[in-house]
């Protein structure tokens, strides 16, 4: 059984190893002219969403969950495949003035339609569990960023946006919209139930869509969408990193979760000394951007998934030792 597990684990993370080696091409090598923005969203497509695959539960007496499940774990690098060549098409081959770049993002979002479907079932089996619903909130978010990303792809105006506000609006709803609830859902798994946790996960829901109608129509939305959203990883990663103290964990997870929650609060004091840094170095946001980003992608997003992975094995092979110990006691 112990083997079988690890045989899963290889075959599931193949594709975002397969995807990293991507990732790590695309942002490096000067033949792929493409905009920071667009590289995220790739590294998004090619390594972040196998990953979060990886965290999901399905439930096997659902044959339509395990169903889509499946879809979603076959389809996944095809579509990421499309979405490459969908930027590509846009800035290398000359066809940014053709339909061709959004007729190829139609693939990665009719994949995230699969995501958004997988989580819509999530919530309606868990029957009113917290965690469970703020793990399908954060895949119905995938769709969203998907359609954003679509947008873009199409060069479309829409509600006063131009596109360039789609590409973002598609990079915030495939990393913190979408992860920052599974991240919250994961902990609230394994975590003792608080009478508060609850309220984490509504304002985490909340918190996206006050952000993108901000980001859109208006400012002052767009910073207490934030503000809430912020407070709710301050709550997360608190929370976390005392629970990491108090419980044994699998090295790696405890590694890489600490490692996540550095991530998150080096931004946050970067954010802080910006106007001290900005003075001194005679630095511009502009230069901040890619080190804002970097830290949350690579730190708080990557490292986070990668330690909520290394969790679930571990909590999975602990599992199956209990039931080994007890079938030899009744033995």
């Amino acid at each position: 059984m112990n083997r079988s597990l690890k045989q899963l684990m290889k075959s599931l993370l193949a594709p975002a190893f397969l995807g990293g080696i991507i990732t790590i091409l695309i942002f490096y090598l000067d033949y792929f002219q493409f905009e920071l923005v667009e590289k995220f969203l790739l590294f998004a497509a090619f390594v972040i969403v196998p990953l979060v695959i990886l965290l999901m539960n399905h439930d096997e007496k659902n044959k339509h969950q395990r169903m889509v499940y499946a879809a979603m774990k076959w389809l996944q690098f095809p579509a990421a495949l499309l979405t490459l060549a969908s930027v590509m098409s846009s800035k290398m081959w000359g066809l940014e003035s053709t339909t061709i770049p959004g007729i190829l993002s139609l693939g990665w979002l009719l994949f995230t339609l699969l995501l958004g479907i997988y989580g819509l079932t999530t919530i309606v089996i868990a029957k009113g569990k917290a965690a469970e619903i703020a793990i399908g909130a954060g895949l119905v978010y995938f769709f969203i960023g998907g359609i954003w990303f679509t947008l873009y792809q199409y060069q479309v105006n829409l509600f006063q946006a131009n596109p360039a506000t789609h590409a973002l609006s598609s990079l915030h709803f495939h990393f913190s919209s979408a992860i920052v609830p599974i991240f919250i859902g994961a902990l609230g798994r394994i975590m003792t139930k608080k009478s508060w946790y609850p309220w984490v996960v509504a304002i985490d829901i909340i918190g996206p869509i006050l952000i993108a109608i901000g980001m859109i129509f208006s400012k002052p939305i767009e910073y207490i969408g934030v503000t809430l959203f912020a407070c709710n990883i301050v709550i997360y990663t608190a929370y976390l990193l005392a629970y990491l103290r108090k419980n044994a964990l699998d090295n790696k997870a405890t590694f890489f979760l600490g490692l996540s929650c550095l991530a998150f609060y080096t931004v946050v004091v970067l954010s802080i000394l910006y106007p001290l840094l900005k003075k001194i170095f005679f630095l511009t946001i502009l230069d901040f951007i890619p080190v804002y980003g970097s830290l949350h992608a690579f730190g708080f997003v990557l490292c986070g998934l990668i330690g909520w992975v290394y969790t679930v094995d571990f909590i999975k092979r602990k599992k199956m030792v209990k039931e080994n110990r007890s079938v030899d006691t009744s033995i």
